[in-house]
């Protein structure tokens, strides 16, 4: 873990950015002892029509749903991704540049690559101008109760980075992650390579359609 972002967490000489998210997730990317991986960009509603039975018929999202949807899950992921978030909290919402906001979240996930679930340290920055969002992994916190909070140690940490692209009709889920592994590690690449070979869409996708958009969908 480089010091920039242990030290992101602590009171910067600077003010903190959006593009310095945008800098230290692209930092890492370009990492080669790190392990990436990137969904092709997910045609939302194509994918509706091919892949699912939708009530009502004809039900589509707009990118503005889209984007709704994602910054929804970031602040609350218990609620929509609940097959890998069994709690979380987040707070500290602020002001970034124009347009930009950032704030801390902690949640209990489950491992991507085995049984074992634990804590999960992000420090998150959005564009609401880009329609992207930051998920930044820290190994430790001290949070909104002055608590001293420490990542499990049950997987490498990562970063995630979300955007909903594409036109109002046409609107795209843009998804990839990097994880800080020591070494290039393709196991952490096989359950995203099962979710480009299953051809839905992703959970969080789904859950936005059933809960906020009131849509029944089924898989073929």
């Amino acid at each position: 873990m480089t010091k920039d972002m242990i030290a992101m967490n602590a009171p910067a000489q600077t003010p903190f950015t959006f593009e310095r998210a945008k800098q230290e997730f692209r930092s890492a990317w370009n990492d080669r002892n790190y392990t990436r991986f990137e969904l092709p960009p997910v045609d939302v509603n194509s994918v509706l029509r091919e892949r699912y039975t939708v009530e009502p018929a004809g039900s589509a999202m707009t990118l503005t749903q889209l984007w709704d949807m994602e910054t929804k899950k970031a602040w609350d992921p218990a609620t929509y991704i609940p097959y890998v978030v069994s709690r979380g909290r987040s707070w500290g919402r602020h002001a970034l540049e124009e347009g930009c906001e950032r704030f801390f979240r902690i949640s209990e996930q489950a491992a991507w690559i085995d049984s074992s679930r634990g804590e999960v340290i992000e420090d998150v920055s959005i564009s609401h101008n880009e329609r992207r969002i930051f998920f930044l992994g820290l190994p430790r916190i001290v949070d909104d109760r002055g608590e001293t909070i420490r990542a499990g140690d049950f997987q490498p940490l990562f970063h995630v980075e979300h955007a909903a692209e594409g036109s109002e009709e046409r609107p795209l889920n843009i998804w990839r992650i990097v994880v800080l592994t020591e070494g290039e590690d393709d196991r952490f690449k096989r359950p995203f390579e099962q979710m480009i070979a299953a051809g839905y869409l992703p959970g969080f996708v789904e859950e936005y359609l059933r809960r906020d958009m009131g849509v029944r969908i089924e898989r073929r």
